[in-house]
């Protein structure tokens, strides 16, 4: 009888002490050890969350939504594409291209998932756990399928675009919610095979995921973390959760039941099995995570940004919070990122300057830069499933630079034709990745 009810105590404790844990977890808790961002790396964020809000504008002239800073800061003269519903048929979500000419960048910016939409949730529901691979790591079949979409309509309305403006904007890629993973992937396809949008290098491909879905694998998501560059606000439920998207909006109506579960059966997988699952996806690139509140406290803080790049412990972790959902709002994301960026302002200027901008931007570069190849050899020292170190990659990138030139003189190709280079179908009718594509390149 003893020794029975000793186990029962023992049990009763650690359940009680996993209980705690688990409800006390809040949002800020995973980026906790994270360096702050300064004002310089987090200033085109606010604006391109307005550039997606404007997808959501049928005219911009008289537009309905007021974004936080009263009124939106782009010309609507300079919209020169927009694509609604019914112009995609379907394989796409909406979408602006936008030319910014006073920050000499070029915007293709794609809105979130329409809940009124079943052609949205059919880009979901498209995929299986390890079905899609592409360019060395396990990727979203459906939303890899939307980017191709758009980019066999937009390349050459994008090259275009960049040819007449002297080739020096930038090109950048946003989306928010369904678009993010869009987005993202639309840059992993771009910077393969520059050469099929005008040889546009590396240095100027830009992607803002803004409430990101886990779109591609672990070693897919640290390797493009140079140029894309994920924004969550606080307690957001996407970029956390890891079931695959189609089970979570088939499940929208009962979702916080979906969420506890996820969280309870999540709590019981090792970490170090997470890393070693090549077919588990995360959300992209660099992280920039917003933090208002606090455990135990009433209201909402000054907000803060901290980023990183993690590898291990990236967002695992299902939040219980009332919150989960509505910090997965694009207007509620635009107006906290506007905050935080007078924030980070604010106190640039009480700091003391010891150097002058432009070497204090420069150090910042060679930060990031570090951060970057720190993160590289961090999955490889892991031994995350098809992860590169920083030689790998530089050498991938000399192949797809020095391939450029061949390629673009030869005949043209759609994007399909480019995704299914990447990688073959097998026998069994699965998608297996070239391992020559970079000595062909």
């Amino acid at each position: 009888m003893s020794v029975a009810c000793g186990l029962e105590c023992v049990f009763c404790f650690g359940f009680s002490r996993w209980a705690w844990k688990r409800c006390t977890h809040v949002g800020s808790d995973d980026s906790a050890t994270w360096t702050s961002a300064t004002p310089e790396e987090f200033e085109p964020i606010p604006r391109i969350c307005r550039v997606i809000l404007a997808v959501y504008e049928p005219n911009l002239h008289t537009p309905k939504i007021s974004p936080s800073i009263g009124k939106f800061d782009l010309n609507p003269d300079c919209v020169i594409k927009r694509v609604t519903h019914e112009k995609t048929q379907g394989r796409s979500p909406p979408y602006i291209i936008y030319v910014d000419h006073d920050h000499r960048e070029i915007v293709l910016a794609i809105r979130g998932l329409n809940l009124a939409k079943e052609s949205d949730y059919k880009i979901l529901l498209d995929n299986k756990l390890g079905q899609k691979m592409l360019g060395g790591g396990f990727v979203h079949r459906g939303l890899l399928k939307s980017a191709a979409w758009v980019l066999n309509q937009e390349s050459e309305t994008l090259r275009s675009v960049w040819e007449e403006n002297g080739r020096e904007y930038d090109m950048v890629f946003a989306g928010h919610s369904l678009g993010s993973g869009v987005a993202a992937l639309m840059a992993v396809l771009v910077v393969n095979t520059p050469a099929m949008i005008g040889n546009v290098p590396r240095s100027k491909i830009r992607c803002f995921a803004v409430a990101p879905a886990r779109c591609m694998s672990l070693n897919l998501a640290v390797k493009y973390a140079d140029l894309i560059f994920s924004v969550i606000l606080q307690d957001d439920f996407l970029p956390r959760t890891a079931t695959p998207l189609e089970d979570i909006f088939k499940s929208v109506f009962c979702l916080p039941c979906l969420l506890f579960l996820v969280c309870l059966r999540d709590t019981f997988i090792p970490e170090g099995r997470k890393l070693r699952d090549p077919r588990r996806l995360y959300a992209p690139g660099r992280i920039y995570h917003i933090v208002e509140r606090k455990f135990c406290r009433c209201g909402r803080f000054p907000p803060e940004v901290r980023t990183a790049i993690p590898v291990d412990g990236r967002f695992e972790h299902i939040v219980l919070s009332s919150n989960a959902t509505s910090d997965h709002a694009i207007l509620w994301i635009e107006r906290e990122s506007e905050k935080a960026l007078q924030e980070l302002r604010d106190k640039s200027k009480e700091e003391v300057v010891t150097m002058a901008p432009k070497e204090k931007r420069m150090e910042r570069l060679n930060t990031l830069e570090k951060e970057h190849k720190d993160a590289l050899e961090r999955a490889v020292s892991l031994n995350i499933p098809h992860a590169m170190s920083a030689a790998e990659e530089e050498a991938e990138e000399e192949c797809i630079e020095a391939g450029a030139s061949v390629v673009s003189k030869t005949k043209k190709k759609n994007w399909d034709e480019v995704v299914d280079k990447l990688f073959h179908r097998s026998n069994s009718g699965e998608f297996v990745l070239n391992e020559n594509v970079a000595t062909e390149r």
